[in-house]
């Protein structure tokens, strides 16, 4: 794993490490904005609580003894692809790697929240975890906050998971043991980790994590609004050859990568070795799931000695395209535009 922070931790994976559908919980990035809270599992407990009919709490052992699901979804940190920026801007300077396709095991959200009875007038489901501290930039609270984020009712009662289980293993305590929210197709800052705390509220959530941060501008006819991040955008990374690397010319070359989207399945992914004047259709390998990554490959041959940009495009089931250009409204976020790399042919 690439170190890119020590405290808290924040490590990335080597993208070019990709061979997987799956990635092993090894390699899955970790993302960490306070210390790994350290949680005794007999102690701990879920409480839901905010504007429902019946408040209460849950150990492991009782969430466990409910009906459990699994799902596949990718997560990517809004921030992923931040070092391609230019000028270069603030935050952690991720690469390509802080991303990863996971199989989640836990209870269904919209079981625990039907038990609790929640208000016909709910509007948003925020999730705290565990995780606090303070927070060093201004404009910023006093003293130490918890990490929290919500999602709308809508998005809490359809598909989000409360999962304890990570590739068939129980949660490691950087993936948010003993709980975390998965929201599929959503960015990774959405699915809290050490999860302790359901508040149901009839009001929007306007957190820090939910208003300072982790928000872009978005523009409509009265001029832009600032709005939390929330989808991720279409997207297709390339994962080998890696950024400056050398090959040789006039030999076959597998160009390998992965692509994602939200609410979709990737249909198509693109190649271009010129910097995006002439486009091929890649190879997209296994079948299409909702919300999960597609891997995808690529033969090529340089034909002379010389540089070459290779940038990937994605479309999905919604006809969503990737993006040529970046959106500069959105801020340190939402990289999502097609990324340039440069390769040398010898």
């Amino acid at each position: 794993m690439i170190t890119r922070e020590k405290e808290p931790p924040n490590l990335e994976m080597p993208f070019g490490a990709l061979e997987s559908f799956v990635t092993p919980t090894e390699l899955f990035y970790v993302r960490c904005h306070f210390p790994i809270p350290k949680i005794n599992e007999r102690e701990w407990r879920l409480k839901v609580e905010g504007k429902v009919g019946r408040p209460f709490e849950l150990t492991l052992d009782e969430l466990r003894e409910m009906p459990a699901h699994t799902i596949l979804a990718t997560l990517e940190c809004a921030g992923n692809s931040r070092v391609f920026l230019v000028p270069k801007v603030k935050g952690v300077q991720w690469e390509l790697g802080a991303v990863g396709n996971a199989e989640w095991t836990g209870v269904r959200l919209r079981d625990v929240l039907e038990r609790a009875q929640i208000s016909d007038n709910a509007h948003e489901i925020i999730f705290e975890g565990a995780d606090n501290g303070t927070i060093a930039e201004l404009p910023r609270p006093a003293g130490k906050v918890n990490f929290a984020r919500s999602v709308p009712v809508e998005k809490a009662m359809d598909d989000v998971l409360l999962a304890f289980a990570m590739n068939g293993e129980p949660l490691a305590g950087a993936h948010g043991f003993p709980l975390r929210a998965v929201v599929p197709g959503w960015y990774g800052m959405a699915s809290v980790k050490w999860l302790h705390r359901l508040i149901v509220t009839d009001q929007p959530f306007n957190g820090y994590y939910q208003s300072i941060d982790y928000a872009y501008w978005k523009r409509d006819e009265n001029g832009p609004v600032l709005v939390p991040l929330a989808e991720m955008q279409v997207k297709a990374e390339i994962a080998r050859p890696g950024n400056n690397e050398v090959i040789s010319a006039n030999s076959k070359y597998d160009v390998r990568g992965a692509a994602w989207t939200a609410a979709a399945v990737v249909t198509k992914v693109e190649i271009s070795c010129d910097g995006g004047k002439s486009w091929s259709e890649a190879t997209l390998n296994g079948d299409a799931t909702e919300n999960a990554w597609r891997l995808w490959e690529f033969e090529w041959k340089a034909r002379a000695p010389g540089n070459y940009t290779l940038m990937a495009r994605a479309t999905d089931s919604r006809g969503r395209v990737q993006s040529m250009e970046r959106n500069a409204d959105a801020g340190t976020y939402m990289i999502s535009h097609c990324l340039p790399i440069e390769v040398e042919a010898r």
